[in-house]
C-alpha cells in the first residue's frame, strides 16, 4: 500500500462569480508502506475560466502568468496524474481537508470526463485526523500543524508540490496515532457547512430547553427563514444529518449523566 499525499491550487472567485473555480496546479508525493518518499508529481493546469490570474492568486501562490499560459489543459494534466497514480499497485490518497479531491471531481465533470475513477478513490482526510489527535475542533493550516509538531516548514506555502511535501511530514509525524480505517470516498453534498451548523445549533438549543428535538420542529422553526428546502436532495441530506447529530448529542448527554452519578 502506497500513500499519495495530494495538494492542489485553484483559481477563481468563490463568492464573487458564478463561474467555476478550477484546478491550476497539482502536486503529490508518493510514500511507500514504510513512509519513505519514492516519487513526486507536479503539473500546472491551464484554466478555461479566469485564464488571467487575478492579483490575489498570483500573490498567494507565486505562480506567474507565463507558467499558466504555457501549461496543458485539465484533460492532459489529469490524465498524466492518473497514469502516475496507477504506478502504485494500491494506494490511499491523503488530503488536508476535502476540497482538493472535490475540485478534481468538479473539473472532471466540467470537462465532460468520466468521474468514476475519482468517485472510487479512497482518501483519508489528514486535517480531521490531526484535529482528532489534538482533540480540538477548529481547522488549522498545514503550516500551523507543522509548527505545533515542531517540524520546520520548507518550501513555499500555497504551491502544490511544496504543500504536499509539508503535508507528508505531518502524516509521518502522527502516523501511529491515526485511524486510517476512517478513510472515505468522495460524496456529493447538497448542503454547506453553514447550513449543517444551523441544524447542529438547533439540536443544542432544543436539548438545552429540555425539549425533544424533532426534524419537523427544526425545519419549521430554525431553518425555514435561513435555508431553502425546496431541493429534495438538500432537505433529505439535512434530515439525515439531523438524525446523525441528534444521536451523537444524546449519546454524549447520557455519558455525561452517567459519569456524574
Amino acid at each position: 500500500m502506497d500513500y499519495i499525499v495530494l495538494d492542489i491550487e485553484f483559481n477563481g472567485r468563490k463568492f464573487a462569480s458564478d463561474l467555476p473555480m478550477e484546478v491550476i496546479e497539482i502536486g503529490a508525493v508518493r510514500l511507500d508502506s514504510s513512509l519513505r518518499q519514492t516519487d513526486e508529481f507536479s503539473a500546472m493546469i491551464k484554466p478555461v475560466y479566469f485564464s488571467k490570474l487575478n492579483t490575489f492568486i498570483k500573490k498567494k501562490t507565486g505562480i506567474a502568468q507565463e507558467e499558466i499560459d504555457r501549461a496543458d489543459g485539465f484533460r492532459k494534466g489529469s490524465a498524466d496524474f492518473t497514469a502516475w497514480l496507477n504506478r502504485s499497485e494500491s494506494f490511499l490518497l491523503i488530503t488536508w481537508g476535502g476540497e482538493d479531491l472535490k475540485r478534481i471531481v468538479y473539473d472532471t465533470r466540467m470537462h465532460k470526463l468520466d468521474d468514476a475513477y475519482w468517485m472510487a478513490v479512497l482518501y483519508y482526510d489528514l486535517l480531521k485526523g490531526f484535529l482528532r489527535y489534538k482533540n480540538v475542533t477548529n481547522d488549522v493550516s498545514v503550516e500551523a500543524a507543522l509548527l505545533d509538531l515542531g517540524i520546520e516548514a520548507e518550501g513555499s506555502a500555497h504551491r502544490a508540490l511544496d504543500d504536499a511535501r509539508m503535508t507528508s511530514e505531518v502524516f509521518r509525524k502522527i502516523f501511529d496515532r491515526l485511524d486510517l480505517e476512517l478513510k472515505q470516498q468522495f460524496k456529493d453534498l447538497y448542503t454547506n457547512a453553514k447550513e449543517r451548523r444551523f441544524v447542529k445549533n438547533a439540536i443544542r438549543t432544543l436539548l438545552s430547553q429540555k425539549k425533544s428535538p424533532r426534524w419537523e420542529t427544526v425545519a419549521e422553526h430554525f431553518l425555514a427563514s435561513k435555508v431553502p428546502l425546496t431541493d429534495e436532495r438538500k432537505a433529505a441530506e439535512l434530515q439525515e444529518y439531523f438524525v446523525s447529530e441528534l444521536a451523537k448529542a444524546l449519546t454524549k448527554s447520557s455519558g455525561n449523566a452517567g459519569s456524574a452519578e
